[in-house]
Order: structure tokens, then sequence, then C-alpha cells
């Protein structure tokens, strides 16, 4: 088996992405876990707000995806504030992709999504841990990412609101969380439109989807 195949493996987590006719869906499980499928911590918030357009997901280890998210924050407020506009999707997934690729000898061992909405529409990219960068409608990673291609592949259409998505992505997570170990404890979902970034309340997730088995 592969590093990168081994990371997922032992990593467990779920995130999804999926662009939308207006905007971003992000969504992810809650659980982390430690060597080989020890539960460290229920609640770990995988999606971190990148500017008030711009969020990223967590798979794989939780330090280095911090630290990526940092590096992140700081440009975006840097592009703020010399540029007087907000950094676009596209170079902020270009950033985090040049930043996983000059690390490729000493790789940081995480995958994840970079999701936003700005002049030029709704975007979502994946970023592996050599720097691949690739443009999605819909994608998932971690190790119960099988399971929620299963849903997304299934439901997910394209030309979709955020809100009919929103429904889908946290139903696809849901499904993880049943089938796979390194998966669990809750569900968290952020939306990214014209408004800017925002997370589902409990009360909206309880109104999509019952969490309870």
């Amino acid at each position: 088996m592969s590093d990168y195949a081994n990371m997922n493996r032992l990593h467990g987590t779920t995130t999804v992405g999926l662009k939308c006719s207006d905007g971003v869906v992000l969504a992810t499980d809650t659980r982390a876990t430690a060597g080989f499928l020890y539960i460290a911590h229920r609640h770990v918030k995988k999606i971190a707000k990148i500017d008030e357009h711009i969020a990223m997901t967590i798979a794989g280890s939780v330090a280095d995806a911090q630290n990526i998210v940092d590096i992140l924050r700081y440009h975006a407020n840097i592009y703020r504030l010399e540029s007087r506009m907000p950094m676009p999707v596209k170079a902020c997934a270009r950033l985090t992709s040049n930043i996983f690729f000059s690390q490729r000898y000493a790789p940081y061992i995480a995958e994840v999504l970079v999701g936003g909405h700005d002049q030029e529409g709704p975007a979502v990219y994946n970023v592996d841990l050599f720097g691949s960068l690739n443009k999605e409608t819909f994608v998932s990673t971690g190790s119960g990412s099988p399971v929620a291609y299963g849903i997304l592949e299934s439901e997910f259409k394209e030309g979709m609101s955020v809100e009919e998505a929103s429904k889908i992505a946290a139903k696809s997570i849901a499904a993880a969380i049943k089938r796979n170990a390194g998966t669990g404890d809750g569900i968290d979902v952020a939306v990214i439109d014209k408004k800017g970034y925002r997370e589902l309340s409990k009360e909206e997730k309880a109104a999509i989807i019952s969490l309870s088995e």
C-alpha cells in the first residue's frame, strides 16, 4: 500500500465539497483518530475559514493541516491589505498546491479541499499531499470517502442550490459515520455564497438529517 493510501487508512475522516449554482458546501465529521483508529477527540473542527469567502477542509494529520490553515490565513490577509480586494479562490488553491509541492520530499501528511465564492463564482479544489491540484464539482476525501461517494454520485446534480446540496453533503457524512470506523461523532456543514461564510446551526443540521443511529 502506498504512503498516500496508508495516510487515508490510518487518519480516519470524511470530508465533502460541493460546487453549487449559488455557492459552495463543505461538510466533515468531527472525529479525530490517532494510530490505528484510536479515538483522540470527538469534536474536532475540520472546516477552517480562511477568509470571509474561502474555507478549507482537513483530512490527514491535524497538526500539518492546521499549519497550512495558518499560512493561508496570513497570505489571504496580506493580499486583502495590499490589493484592497479579497484573494481569488483560484489563487488560494494554487498557493495551497505550491505549499504542498514545496514540501514534497518531507510532505505534509494531509489532503485538503479549498472552496469559496468570488467574482468568478463558486469553486471547489482538491489538493493532495504532493501538491496535485484539481478543480471539482463534487469531491470527498478521507477513509470514509468511498461511502460518501456512493451518496454523492447517486444524488448530487449540477446546478443544485446550496440548500439542496447541504442535505446531500450531510447525508453523505452520516452514511460514512455508520460504515467507517475512522469517521464519527458529529457533522459540520458550512456554506459559502455571495453573503460569505456561515456554518449551519445544530437546529439546521437536525432539520436536514437525524444524527441518531
